[in-house]
């Protein structure tokens, strides 16, 4: 039985992960949840998952749910909040692996400090890898714990390096859907609104992942986890725009060999694979040959997508361009959502950024995170 703390509980990835601990009741439990600011979703998983702590947002948000729970008879899980409270989850004694979904940098401590106690980390918050991989990889390896990716795309990776050796491996290929502007035309990128940016072709995700989707700039950002992960340079990291989303990512080998994972669009499958690692147990999660009957693989345009051309120039720096990378989109992405900037306002409000951004390298978390709180100052002053 694998006891599982899982971070970002109440987002999308962490209701697929407890849809899969509810499909295989004899494999996982639940012993901690982080849950964030919805207290209503997490009043109802505490009594559903009985977990041993329960960490909200904020000091009071961890009171209305303590006393919820106290009312509804379950007196044995412990009510936390804030980073420490995330951090006490990620830590548990009981958990047995960890899957981090947090949203941004907020999880970065809670996943880092689940490295350094030696839990396996399922990681589906591609920014903790881009803002501090150097570090989160190097504690990994010093305390022999693997960080298995949850994300389709890295996932797909995963799978696919499995059959060589890293010396082998010549290009790693990450799938692009295009998003619902692939076709738009450019003339008409000024006018775009939120309500039209939200709606993503294949995948049903989180805002800020959406919207990401439709600059392209969350395809960025897994370049950058790409290369932290897989120990490669921006170099071997290439992206194609395949608008059916059923290939989820391919490796290329020196040899002329390409293999590709494929599957459904369903996020249960990747993290179904994280858990069980290096099992593959049987799922539902089925694969419709037909569906391969018309497949399209394009060359992203950098014109129509500048974050990517941005994304791919601070991966070449590193360091506290990548901080900076994501804490300028996160803010500018807000602002857009907020109808206080026009949609390409983001990469805009990104170049400015990366610009003024010095070359450094952060070497411990404190300073990813203050590289963070200035990169997003910055953004701030730009957009005001």
């Amino acid at each position: 039985m694998k006891k599982l703390a899982i971070l970002g509980s109440t987002g999308s990835i962490g209701q697929s992960t407890l849809s899969i601990v509810e499909q295989f009741p004899e494999r996982y439990s639940v012993t901690a949840l982080a849950a964030g600011r919805n207290v209503n979703e997490a009043f109802a998983q505490a009594v559903r998952w009985r977990p041993a702590i329960v960490s909200m947002a904020t000091e009071e948000l961890a009171g209305e749910l303590g006393l919820r729970l106290r009312q509804a008879g379950v007196s044995a899980t412990e009510v936390v909040c804030d980073t420490a409270g995330t951090v006490a989850c990620a830590t548990h004694p009981d958990a047995d692996f960890v899957v981090s979904a947090i949203v941004g940098v907020a999880g970065l401590e809670a996943t880092h400090a689940a490295i350094l106690a030696g839990k396996p980390v399922g990681l589906a918050n591609k920014e903790c890898m881009v803002a501090a991989g150097e570090i989160l990889t190097a504690a990994a390896r010093l305390h022999k714990v693997p960080i298995l990716p949850i994300d389709s795309e890295h996932n797909a990776v995963h799978q696919c390096l499995r059959v060589g050796t890293h010396a082998e491996v010549k290009t790693i290929w990450l799938t692009a859907s295009g998003g619902p502007f692939r076709t738009t035309p450019l003339d008409e990128f000024a006018s775009i609104t939120p309500e039209q940016a939200l709606k993503h072709p294949t995948w049903v995700m989180g805002r800020r992942i959406t919207i990401d989707s439709a600059t392209m700039l969350n395809k960025g950002l897994e370049i950058i986890e790409a290369c932290r992960l897989f120990d490669v340079s921006p170099a071997q990291v290439r992206v194609t725009v395949h608008p059916q989303s059923t290939v989820h990512s391919l490796v290329e080998y020196v040899d002329g060999s390409i293999l590709a994972q494929i599957s459904v669009t369903d996020m249960r499958l990747p993290i179904l694979y994280a858990l069980a690692f290096p099992e593959r147990p049987a799922s539902t999660l089925t694969f419709d040959l037909a569906a391969l009957r018309h497949l399209e693989f394009e060359e992203p345009d950098f014109a129509r997508f500048p974050c990517l051309r941005l994304a791919f120039e601070a991966a070449e720096k590193g360091g506290a361009h990548c901080i900076a990378l994501n804490a300028a989109d996160e803010v500018a992405v807000e602002a857009f959502l907020d109808r206080r900037l026009p949609f390409m306002g983001i990469p805009r409000t990104i170049e400015k950024v990366l610009a003024s951004t010095p070359e450094a390298h952060p070497s411990t978390i404190a300073e990813v995170l203050a590289a963070d709180r200035a990169a997003r100052q910055t953004a701030h002053e730009f957009l005001a």
